[in-house]
C-alpha cells in the first residue's frame, strides 16, 4: 500500500517533483473563494474584516478576526500572485449612540474619540503585519456617499416605509429585542431590571416613529439561498443556527433613529430628522472600499468573504443579505465565522480587569509568535482560553524546539560543512519502497515522511477552504515532528563525510530534511510571514520560489533535477526563534553543536 500510494503521488512520469499544481486540479478541491477553481482563472477574492467599534482600545478578539483573514488572503496570494486579484478590507465602526455616549462620558467630541481609538486600531495592525489594502472609517465622506446611495436604493425599490416602531432596545449592541431575547434580573438596588437573554446588557422599552425595512419579505429568498449553498456559512453549526433563525416569524426591521436621540450618524437623505441606522451604516462598509456606488464594485462584490465573530452572525446572516438581496444584489460569497477568547476561563470584560492588551503580547511573544499561537490555538467552532502558560508552552515547543531544532541540525557546521543543499542519492533512497541492495538506507516510516510532506500543501490548501487555519497548523507541526523524527532516526552526526560508504546517505538525509524545510516554510508564510522568510532565506529560497505554484517537492526522488542541489545556503541569522521559557535553552545549544 505505502508504494503503491508514494509512487501515485510521487512518481508520475513527466513530472519533476512533487508540486501544489499536481493537487489543485478542480476534482480535487473543494468549492470555496480559495479553491482551484477560482485560482485556475485568476478570479478575484476579496476579504473583509467586521469594522471594531471604537468605544474601547482593541482586544485580542479584535486581533484575531483581523488575523483569520489575514492569513486566508496570504495564502490566497500565495496560490494566485497577482496583486490586482485579492483585495482585503478592515476599518472602524465609528457611528452610533455608545460612541455618542463614550465621548460625552470622556469629555471629548465624538470625532476626537473616533480619531483615538481608530488610530489604535490602524497602529495595532501594522504591527502585527495584517496585510490589509483598505482600512476604512465610517466617518470618511465616500462612506457616506456610499450609505446614502444604498439608502435611496431601498426607498426606490419601495423597501422602506415609516411607522411607528417599538420594542426593547439595547444601546450596548445597538439594536432591537424580541420579547423572547429579554429577561430580568436583579440590579444593584435589588430592583429587577429588564436585561438583553444573551448579553446580559441593560435594555430599555424604546417606542418612536423610524424608518422600517420590509425584512418580513426575505424570509422565504434567506431560506433558498442557504439551503441552496451549505457552504454559505461556515463552519456548519452556525450555518444550521442562522438557518432555524429563520424558521421563526422575521419581523420587518426598523433603519432609523430619531435625530434628537441620535445625532452622530449619518442623516436619511431628505429628512434630517432621522439618523441611519447604525449597523445599516456598518454593513455598507463592504461596498464602500470596492467603490461602491461606481459600477467597478460589481467586478469585486460576487468574490467576496466576512470573516465575522459569531456574536454579529444575525446582522451578517439575515439582515445584511436581505439587505443586498433588497438592493438588486447577491448575498456575500462566503460568511466565515468565529467564535471568542476568554482568559483563564473567564469572559474578558473590563469590569473584571482581564482583558488583554494585544500590543503587550505581541511585545512579550514576537509578532509571529502571538500569530502563530492565536491561529494554532484558535478554533471557530467554539471558544478558546488564553493565558500565558500555554502560549509559552505552544511557541517553545513548535516554533524553538521542533522547528527551529530541526533547521539548527540540517545547518550546522559540524553536519553540514559546505553550507551547501547536499546531493541526494536515489540509490539510498530508491523511488520504489522495498527494494534490497548494499546501497538502500531509506525505511518504510521514511517513505511515510515523503508521502505525508507531499501531500502537505494539498492538505493544508482544503483546510484554509474550510476555515480550518488551526489544521493547516496541526498538519504543519505533525509533519515537523515526522521530520525531527527522520533525522533522529538516520542521526547524521553519527555519519562521516569523508566515508564513501556514509557520505551519500548523509548527504541523502540532509537533502530530504532540508527540501521538508522548504515546505514547511512556504506553507507557513501566511501565519509566521517574518519567521517564515528569515527559513527559506536560510535554505538560499529566493523570493521569486516562494510561491505554492513554484512549490515542488523533491524533484531528485522521482530521477528530475532539483535547483536547489549544490546551492549554498543562505547566512547564518542565529535562533529561527528564541525560547520564551530559557530554563530549558539548553536543548536548542545541543541542536545547533
Amino acid at each position: 500500500m505505502l508504494r503503491i500510494s508514494v509512487l501515485r503521488l510521487l512518481g508520475r512520469p513527466g513530472t519533476s517533483g512533487v508540486s501544489l499544481l499536481e493537487y489543485s486540479s478542480p476534482r480535487h478541491y473543494s468549492s470555496g473563494p480559495l479553491g482551484a477553481r477560482d485560482d485556475a482563472r485568476g478570479a478575484r477574492a476579496f476579504f473583509t474584516t467586521p469594522i471594531f467599534y471604537v468605544n474601547a482600545a482593541p482586544h485580542i478578539g479584535h486581533l484575531y478576526s483581523a488575523l483569520l483573514a489575514d492569513a486566508l488572503c496570504r495564502h490566497r496570494r500565495l496560490r494566485v500572485p497577482s496583486a490586482a486579484a485579492t483585495r482585503f478590507s478592515t476599518g472602524t465602526d465609528e457611528h452610533g449612540l455608545k460612541i455618542q455616549q463614550a465621548a460625552a462620558a470622556a469629555g471629548l467630541a465624538p470625532t476626537e474619540l473616533c480619531d483615538r481609538v481608530s488610530a489604535q486600531f490602524q497602529q495595532l495592525f501594522r504591527e502585527a503585519g495584517i496585510s490589509s489594502t483598505d482600512f476604512i472609517r465610517t466617518t470618511e465622506a465616500r462612506h457616506r456617499i456610499a450609505v446614502q446611495h444604498f439608502w435611496g436604493l431601498l426607498k426606490a425599490r419601495g423597501l422602506l416605509y415609516k411607522g411607528l416602531y417599538e420594542g426593547w432596545y439595547c444601546a450596548s449592541e445597538e439594536c432591537f429585542l424580541p420579547e423572547a431575547k429579554v429577561t430580568r434580573q436583579s440590579g444593584s438596588s435589588g430592583d429587577s431590571c429588564p436585561v438583553s437573554l444573551e448579553s446580559g446588557h441593560p435594555v430599555s422599552w424604546t417606542k418612536e416613529e423610524n424608518y422600517i425595512f420590509r425584512l418580513s419579505q426575505f424570509r422565504e429568498p434567506l431560506q433558498r439561498w442557504l439551503r441552496g449553498d451549505p457552504q454559505a456559512i461556515t463552519p456548519e453549526p452556525f450555518h444550521r443556527a442562522v438557518l432555524e433563525w429563520l424558521e421563526e416569524e422575521l419581523p420587518d426591521l426598523s433603519v432609523s433613529r430619531k435625530s434628537s436621540h441620535l445625532h452622530w450618524g449619518i442623516p436619511v437623505p431628505g429628512d434630517d430628522s432621522q439618523t441611519i441606522y447604525v449597523w445599516l451604516d456598518a454593513l455598507v462598509n463592504y461596498l464602500t472600499v470596492i467603490g461602491y456606488p461606481n459600477a467597478e464594485f460589481k467586478s469585486w462584490w460576487p468574490s467576496t468573504s466576512h470573516i465575522i465573530g459569531k456574536d454579529i452572525l444575525k446582522f451578517h446572516a439575515i439582515y445584511w443579505p436581505a439587505l443586498l438581496l433588497g438592493a438588486g444584489m447577491s448575498p456575500p460569497h462566503r460568511i466565515y465565522v468565529h467564535s471568542h477568547w476568554t482568559v483563564c476561563g473567564q469572559k474578558m470584560s473590563k469590569s473584571l480587569g482581564n482583558v488583554v492588551d494585544p500590543r503587550t503580547c505581541l511585545d512579550r511573544y514576537t509578532v509571529d509568535g502571538f500569530r502563530y499561537f492565536l491561529l494554532r490555538q484558535g478554533v471557530p467552532n467554539w471558544d478558546c482560553d488564553y493565558y500565558d502558560e500555554k502560549v509559552v508552552k505552544l511557541l517553545d515547543s513548535e516554533l524553538a524546539d521542533a522547528l527551529g531544532g530541526l533547521l539548527n541540525r540540517c545547518t550546522a557546521k559540524r553536519i553540514n560543512p559546505s553550507g551547501t543543499y547536499p546531493v541526494f542519492c536515489t540509490t539510498c533512497f530508491p523511488s520504489e519502497p522495498g527494494l534490497v541492495g548494499p546501497s538502500v538506507r531509506a525505511q518504510a516510516e521514511d517513505y511515510a515522511l515523503v508521502n505525508a510532506v507531499a501531500t502537505l500543501p494539498r492538505q493544508v490548501a482544503d483546510h484554509y477552504d474550510n476555515f480550518q487555519i488551526y489544521k493547516a497548523l496541526e498538519a504543519v507541526s505533525s509533519c515537523v515532528r515526522q521530520t525531527n523524527g527522520f533525522v533522529q532516526r538516520h542521526a547524521p552526526w553519527k555519519l562521516n563525510w569523508e566515508s564513501p560508504v556514509d557520505a551519500p546517505w548523509l548527504g541523502t538525509v540532509l537533502h530530504v530534511a532540508l527540501e521538508c524545510l522548504r515546505v514547511f516554510g512556504t506553507l507557513l508564510q501566511p501565519v509566521t510571514p517574518n519567521l517564515a522568510d528569515k527559513l527559506l532565506s536560510r535554505l538560499g529560497v529566493s523570493a521569486t520560489e516562494r510561491g505554492l505554484g513554484e512549490l515542488c517537492f523533491l524533484p531528485r526522488f522521482c530521477g528530475h533535477p532539483c535547483p536547489f542541489e549544490g546551492r549554498r545556503l543562505g547566512p547564518e541569522t542565529g535562533l529561527l526563534f528564541p525560547r520564551l521559557d530559557q530554563s530549558r535553552a539548553w536543548l536548542v545549544k545541543a541542536h545547533r553543536t
